[in-house]
């Protein structure tokens, strides 16, 4: 199976079937906090999530959405002349605020020029009934989806990552979500403290079991200023090698769903706040070897997927 020249259901591909063209992602920082970091859940956060609420690549959010939309958009036409975009909320918890307020900014996201979708980050606990009632007043109007940190279906790294809230949780997000017909992307993290293969690999057919319409694939990095490294320093953590990567991403891609869409397949971070792995930096490196070891075992996405 194919999707354009790769062996996975890449999102280029399954934007421009929906659109009809280049449509790039604008991340933008609302401005919004987080219950694991304001003390309702917890005042620490996740243990890898960075200072910006792992937005390190979001607008300013000291600017408005429609100048940090601006901003961005301008950059990326150097490089991309046309297209169309999508308003990516990314930064923190972008459902964690007064009905009023989420409405405001989602409004003026979607009023930009050449806007044609939605894609909000939040909590799985982040999702009270008024929020899904906007989300699906919103998704009559346009495309959205909405992004949940899964991070690892094992309860027992959850908490050792201090993530907040239980499995049942995220599932219970899930069918409110798609009771409402929002798409759901998961996000997954590849080398959690801990966690081996048969671990992760438990994860990836965990969320394929699940009604979720696309998967976002991190590999584990360690951030100046976050609280991992207190555990990088007791000499606690342990980074997988590029190759090791490359190798247990093509195992997920070969058992998850093939109508699954996969938003990326390795984490960014700023050079200047990435402590380890150094390698992930070359990120179109890494994704070439993903495409050549596909081609080399002749898999693709979903070929041993029940």
């Amino acid at each position: 199976m194919q999707w354009g020249d790769k062996a996975y259901y890449n999102l280029n591909y399954y934007l421009r079937k929906k659109f009809g063209c280049k449509v790039f992602k604008i991340s933008l920082d609302g401005g919004f906090s987080c219950p694991n970091r304001d003390g309702k859940i917890s005042s620490g956060g996740c243990i890898f999530c960075s200072e910006r609420g792992s937005g390190d690549f979001a607008g300013n959010r000291n600017l408005s959405i429609t100048e940090q939309f601006y901003n961005i958009k301008k950059m990326m036409n150097k490089k991309w002349k046309q297209g169309k975009y999508i308003a990516y909320f990314q930064a923190y918890t972008n459902t964690y605020a007064p009905i009023e307020i989420l409405r405001e900014k989602y409004e003026e996201a979607m009023s930009q020029e050449g806007v044609v979708g939605m894609a909000i980050a939040t909590r799985p606990d982040c999702l009270e009934a008024n929020v899904l009632e906007l989300l699906h007043e919103f998704n009559e109007k346009t495309y959205i989806w909405v992004e949940l940190g899964l991070q690892t279906s094992n309860e027992y790294t959850a908490r050792k990552i201090n993530r907040g809230y239980n499995l049942y949780t995220f599932e219970k997000a899930v069918y409110n979500l798609r009771k409402k017909n929002i798409d759901v992307v998961a996000h997954v993290i590849m080398g959690l403290p801990g966690e081996n293969q048969s671990d992760m690999i438990n994860t990836v057919k965990y969320i394929s079991n699940q009604d979720i319409q696309g998967v976002k694939f991190h590999l584990l990095h360690l951030m100046k200023h976050t609280p991992m490294v207190k555990l990088y320093n007791e000499g606690k953590l342990k980074f997988m090698r590029q190759q090791e990567y490359v190798d247990i991403i093509c195992m997920a891609l070969s058992n998850i769903r093939s109508d699954v869409v996969i938003h990326r397949l390795t984490g960014d971070s700023p050079r200047d706040l990435l402590i380890e792995p150094k390698w992930s930096l070359k990120k179109w490196e890494i994704l070439n070897e993903i495409d050549k070891a596909m081609k080399d075992k002749d898999i693709y996405q979903g070929i041993y997927c029940n």
